[in-house]
């Protein structure tokens, strides 16, 4: 499901703003954007997300404002680099290496040259976590919104595959006792000059009969309308069950096809099966 969410928290001068945005995808797919020195925090961003959204691409963006002098600011370690500088002059004086280190060289030593950012990571990414529920919260409403009007839909939808159902049974209930009647009397038509053995053609005739035979179909298309009607009244998340509904609705009409004998039977399943599947495109875009 589409949506969009934002946030916004401050505190000691740092203002952090979230932005979500979230489209129509089968699984959960999140992308994030986080500052670097907050990297080590993206599986927790992660977590959050699948805490509130279950399916949908999720993409975030994280800006931080504010306190740019104590996140930019940069420090040396004079311990460790005298260390390396004692290590170097100690290599030179026992292997008998001449040179000298070069300023670019000593500020390319790993973490000589550090940035008090890394003191106030956790209390930067609680900000940012703050913001995140924020927008998140927002996403989830703004889908619950989408959701409620899907639902409406749904219901409508429901309300035309029912209607076509009942135009299949209606139009079967004694259809097939016209058709066999029609076809006794053509087949007496045709062996006229013959005996006829009325029990075999009887059989014959009940079996055509069995086989144009749609009640069952109806009674459990009926059923799955049903059911259909109850999930989308649960508040959980139900996306995949609807989906396996629809499948069974679809199998129902393809039988129901397979038996039309009447060429309102056949228009009134094409229509059923043209509804279902604007059903089943619109299912795959909620959880």
């Amino acid at each position: 499901m589409t949506g969009y969410g934002r946030g916004v928290f401050s505190d000691n001068g740092l203002e952090v703003t979230v932005e979500i945005k979230s489209v129509n995808n089968r699984f959960l797919d999140v992308a994030v954007k986080l500052p670097r020195f907050l990297s080590l925090y993206e599986q927790k961003v992660r977590e959050l997300v699948a805490a509130h959204v279950n399916r949908g691409r999720i993409s975030i963006w994280i800006n931080l404002k504010g306190a740019e002098e104590e996140v930019n600011s940069f420090a040396v370690n004079h311990t460790l680099l005298s260390a390396y500088k004692n290590l170097a002059h100690e290599i030179k004086e026992k292997h008998d290496i001449g040179g000298e280190l070069s300023l670019e060289q000593i500020m390319a030593l790993p973490d000589v040259i550090t940035t008090n950012a890394a003191d106030s990571d956790e209390e930067t990414w609680q900000c940012t976590k703050a913001a995140i529920e924020t927008a998140l919260k927002d996403l989830v409403c703004m889908r619950n919104r989408e959701g409620a009007e899907i639902q409406k839909d749904f219901i409508e939808r429901m309300n035309t595959l029912t209607k076509y159902v009942n135009c299949v049974d209606e139009l079967s209930a004694y259809g097939p006792k016209q058709e066999l009647d029609k076809l006794k009397d053509r087949v007496k038509r045709l062996i006229t000059n013959e005996q006829i053995d009325e029990y075999r053609l009887e059989l014959e005739l009940a079996l055509i009969s069995d086989k144009i035979d749609v009640s069952e179909e109806c009674t459990r298309f009926y059923s799955h309308i049903a059911l259909f009607r109850e999930i989308l009244e649960n508040p959980k998340s139900q996306g995949r069950q609807l989906n396996f509904l629809l499948q069974e609705m679809n199998r129902e009409a393809n039988t129901m096809a397979s038996k039309a004998y009447t060429a309102e039977i056949s228009h009134a399943v094409v229509k059923m099966k043209e509804e279902i599947e604007k059903i089943r495109e619109q299912v795959q875009n909620i959880e």
